[in-house]
C-alpha cells in the first residue's frame, strides 16, 4: 500500500495525520524543520469558538495606518519592494469590508464549533491531563470608551450568530481574577473558549503518532512532484522519491511554495509572533486577550504566557525588540500588581503564522489534482482549528462527506 505523505509537521499536519491513522492509512509525515519549536509550540494554546471574524475585516485597515507608525503596535508590515507582498496587501484591502465579515462568520462559526467537539472527544479518548486543557472560557478585557464600544458591538454579533456571551463589569472581573487586580473598564467572557499548553499537546501528538506507526522525516524539504494526469504519483524530497497515494499540504507559511511546484497561485504571507512565559505570580486565573494591546495571556499553574503581534515581515529569524516591548508594557497597563521581568532574547519564541489576505483558512481539494488537498493558511488559529482540519482532511481521502461547509475555505479562490 502507498502511504499518504503529510507535508507540514505543525499541529495541523499531525492531526491529519492522526485521523488518517485512524481510519488505517499508512502515513508519512515531512517537515523541513526539526519539528521541535515552531508556530505550534509557542503560540497561545486558546482553542476559540468564539473567534468567528476574520483577521481581513473594516477595523484592520482604520487601525492599521496608525499601528504602522509604532515599533511596538500589534500589527505591522515590513515594507519592501516584493511584488507577492503588494499582490497579497491589495487582496488584503479588498476584503476588509463588512460584507466580507458577514460572509465568513457562518463557515468560521461551523469549523470553530465542530474543533472544539474533536479536542472535547480528543481529551476524553486519551485522559490525557499532560496537554493543560483548561475548558474555563476567553474574556476579553478593554481599557477605553472605544475598546468598550468595540468589544460590546463584537458581544451583540456574537450572541446574533449563536455564541454564548456575558457583558461582564469590574466587579466581575474581580471574581474570575481573585489574586489579582485588574485595571479595565469591563470585559466581554466566552464561556465555551478553553485553552491548553501548546508544546505538551505538540509532543504528546509526535509521540501517539510514532507509536501507531506513522513516519516523522524532519529536516527535509520537498524539492518537487512526478506528476501524472490528474494525480501526483510521488513527492520528490532532499533524501530521495517517495511514491504516494495521496499528498496532504499543512506546510503553514509555506505552503504557497507547494502550490507554485503544483502550477496555482495560493497567496500566503508570514505573520511574525511573539510569546514567551514568565513566573505567575500573582497568579492569573483566567485566559485572557488585552484587547486594545491585542495580547493575549495563557496562565498554566505557576507559568503564564504572553504573546502578540502580527508582523507581516520576510525576517523569520529575527527577533524585533521593540515589538516584544510592546507585549511586555501592555501587562503592567492591565496587571499593575503583576511582578514581571523582561524577558531575555533566547527566552522569546518566534513563529510565522500562515495568513491567507482574506483571514480565513484554505482547506479542500486542489485544483488540478485530484489526490492533493490543503489545510494551511489558519492564522492565529492553527491550534484551535487543527482537529477539524485534519478530520476534514482525512474525511476528503477517504471520499467521505464531511460535517463542515468548506466552500469559504476553496483552495483555488485566487487560482481561478
Amino acid at each position: 500500500m502507498k502511504p499518504t505523505i503529510v507535508i507540514g509537521g505543525g499541529i495541523v499536519g499531525l492531526f491529519t495525520a492522526y485521523f488518517l491513522q485512524k481510519e488505517g492509512e499508512e502515513v508519512i509525515v515531512i517537515d523541513k524543520g526539526d519539528m521541535e519549536e515552531n508556530c505550534s509550540t509557542g503560540n497561545a494554546g486558546m482553542v476559540v469558538p468564539s473567534h468567528i471574524v476574520p483577521l481581513a475585516s473594516p477595523g484592520m485597515i482604520s487601525k492599521g495606518i496608525s499601528w504602522m507608525l509604532s515599533s511596538k503596535s500589534p500589527f505591522y508590515i515590513q515594507p519592501r519592494l516584493d511584488k507577492k507582498l503588494i499582490e497579497w496587501c491589495l487582496l488584503f484591502y479588498r476584503n476588509s469590508n463588512s460584507k466580507h465579515v458577514q460572509k465568513s462568520i457562518p463557515f468560521l462559526k461551523g469549523i470553530s464549533l465542530f474543533s472544539k467537539q474533536l479536542y472535547m472527544e480528543f481529551i476524553a479518548e486519551h485522559d490525557n491531563g499532560n496537554i493543560n486543557f483548561q475548558d474555563r472560557g476567553l474574556l476579553m478585557l478593554y481599557k477605553s470608551r472605544e475598546g468598550e464600544n468595540e468589544e460590546i458591538e463584537f458581544s451583540h454579533l456574537a450572541k446574533k450568530s449563536g455564541i454564548e456571551v456575558e457583558v461582564l463589569g469590574k466587579e466581575d472581573i474581580r471574581k474570575l481574577e481573585p489574586h489579582q487586580e485588574v485595571d479595565v473598564r469591563g470585559g466581554i467572557f466566552f464561556p465555551d473558549d478553553a485553552h491548553l499548553s501548546p508544546k505538551d499537546l505538540y509532543q504528546y501528538l509526535k509521540q501517539y503518532l510514532v507509536k501507531n506507526g506513522v513516519v516523522l522525516k524532519s529536516g527535509v524539504r520537498i524539492t518537487g512532484f512526478e506528476k501524472g494526469a490528474d494525480k501526483v504519483k510521488a513527492v520528490i524530497t532532499s533524501e530521495g522519491k517517495i511514491d504516494c497515494k495521496q499528498v496532504m499540504v499543512c506546510a503553514g507559511s509555506w505552503s504557497g511554495e507547494i502550490a507554485k511546484m503544483l502550477g496555482f497561485k495560493l497567496p500566503m504571507m508570514g505573520g511574525k509572533g511573539y510569546s514567551f512565559v514568565l513566573p505567575n505570580n500573582p497568579q492569573l486565573m483566567q485566559s485572557s486577550i488585552l484587547t486594545e494591546a491585542r495580547v493575549s495571556q495563557s496562565p498554566y499553574g505557576e507559568k503564564v504566557r504572553f504573546g502578540g503581534t502580527m508582523e507581516i515581515s520576510n525576517k523569520a529569524d529575527h527577533v524585533n525588540l521593540n515589538r516584544v516591548k510592546g507585549i511586555f508594557e501592555s501587562i503592567k497597563a492591565y496587571y499593575p500588581e503583576f511582578k514581571a521581568e523582561f524577558p531575555q532574547e533566547d527566552q522569546i519564541w518566534k513563529g510565522m503564522r500562515p495568513c491567507s489576505p482574506d483571514g480565513l483558512p484554505y482547506i479542500g481539494k486542489a485544483p488540478k489534482w485530484k489526490n492533493v488537498a490543503f489545510g494551511a493558511g489558519h492564522s492565529m488559529m492553527g491550534l484551535s482549528l487543527a482537529p477539524a482540519t485534519g478530520k476534514i482532511l482525512a474525511d476528503l481521502g477517504k471520499g467521505k462527506e464531511g460535517e463542515v461547509k468548506l466552500e469559504g475555505f476553496a483552495v483555488d479562490r485566487y487560482a481561478r
